[in-house]
């Protein structure tokens, strides 16, 4: 396999990975400097992500103060074949807050309908809640241990090793063990 065949599943694989989830983790900033890290429900469109978040929550806040963001999808440990080396997809987006009876607003709140059910129902109408839209403008794909990607780009399309050296060893004796940790 080519390199760049390579790169097209990974781009393929961190394409699809979002998709497992119903929430994102959510890394925020206060106008203070204070961090704040959260989760939300989302929906996508047109490579967007949108949560529908209550202005009482300080993570609402904070993206309306500091419109950037950074999301974190990331694989349960569960399911990880070394906590280590979890999949995960990082990406640091733009933030932009929808206005109410707007036709992106409508359009969306309908999305977070269909996946979301019955409960939207009950906090659609809610004044206090905001719909902010997080595009995303660069991230990092990390698929396994020593496989870390970077991602830029319109669409974040463009994909490229991290590191080509991978992680340094002072002896090969240290590269060994590590080796046969991760395939044991």
């Amino acid at each position: 396999m080519t390199t760049e065949n390579l790169l097209d599943d990974i781009r393929l694989a961190c394409q699809q990975f979002p998709a497992r989830f119903q929430t994102l983790q959510l890394g925020t900033v206060a106008s203070d400097g204070q961090p704040e890290a959260s989760y939300a429900p989302y929906v996508t469109d047109q490579g967007r992500y949108y949560v529908y978040l209550s202005r009482l929550a300080r993570h609402a806040g904070n993206l309306r103060d500091v419109p950037r963001a950074s999301v974190l999808f990331i694989e349960a440990e569960a399911d990880a074949k070394h906590l280590f080396a979890r999949q995960r997809l990082t990406l640091a987006c733009t933030v932009t807050e929808i206005a109410r009876a707007t036709p992106r607003f409508e359009a969306v709140l309908d999305r977070f309908g269909e996946r979301f059910g019955k409960f939207m129902q009950a906090i659609r109408p809610l004044e206090d809640f905001g719909l902010f839209e997080l595009q995303p403008t660069s991230g990092s794909y990390v698929a396994g241990f020593a496989r870390a990607y970077v991602l830029d780009g319109g669409d974040l399309g463009h994909i490229r090793h991290r590191n080509d050296e991978g992680h340094q060893s002072p002896t090969e004796q240290a590269r060994q063990r590590l080796d046969e940790e991760l395939t044991a």
